[in-house]
């Protein structure tokens, strides 16, 4: 149950609230539980019980868009649909060794902004305003290249492609180097697919991993649930 979950979660850190986006007070306080996400397509009375619904989400890494994203996300299935709906991985750190030297040259200086507007499957999130110029995104910026402050090991970091956008160059010359590096985000040898049995648990590291998932047919249900982990210093 969300309590079991919550719990074993905050083995790995604090927990961060649920991505609300910009939801007045007086709404998230009607939400029982802040801790927990409710990722799903099923409806009732004709309403969402939870986010994403059954569009494939695009490659992102969870809250890039904030000043200090989770380091860890915890992910549970509980109704799996039939087909689609896989979730998958890609290394970070393995895409950065594969860049080539003069793409990596490049970058060493560079950052990117994420933007913290759209949802991973390009739904504007409740409170922000639609833009058509990347500059205007809201979110923050973070270096292209991370250093794990664990492992001391360097990743890209890119967050999501939609809406990106590195400050200082021109929209064109910023999609085209964004481009070129995303190219490598998810070449075949340093994916791995998750196809979820029920009550499947997985816990993936945000500072070096991308994910995904498919899109599924909008009869079939699909109920996860989720927490994220804050850094051990932020509280």
């Amino acid at each position: 149950d969300d309590e079991q979950l919550q719990a074993f979660s905050q083995r790995f850190g604090p927990l961060e609230e649920a991505p609300f986006g910009r939801m007045p007070e007086a709404e998230k306080a009607k939400i029982k539980n802040r801790f927990v996400t409710t990722l799903s397509n099923i409806k009732v009375d004709g309403k969402p019980i939870g986010g994403l619904g059954n569009d494939e989400a695009t490659w992102h890494s969870d809250m890039t868009y904030s000043e200090t994203p989770p380091p860890a996300s915890l992910l549970l299935g509980i109704e799996i649909p039939d087909q689609g709906g896989d979730t998958h991985f890609a290394d970070q750190r393995a895409a950065l060794a594969a860049l080539p030297a003069a793409l990596r040259q490049r970058i060493e200086s560079l950052s990117v902004k994420h933007n913290a507007a759209h949802t991973s499957v390009g739904k504007l999130r409740p409170g922000f305003e639609a833009f058509d110029d990347p500059r205007d995104a809201p979110g923050a910026i973070h270096p292209m290249i991370k250093t794990h402050n664990e492992t001391g090991k360097p990743a890209l970091y890119l967050g999501r492609r939609e809406w990106a956008y590195i400050p200082g160059m021109t929209v064109e010359e910023s999609d085209d180097l964004l481009d070129a590096l995303w190219t490598y985000v998810a070449i075949k040898e340093i994916t791995w697919t998750q196809q979820w049995q029920p009550f499947d648990l997985i816990i993936w590291d945000n500072r070096c991993v991308m994910h995904r998932r498919d899109g599924f047919d909008q009869n079939s249900r699909r109920y996860m649930r989720r927490c994220q982990v804050l850094p051990r210093h932020a509280v």
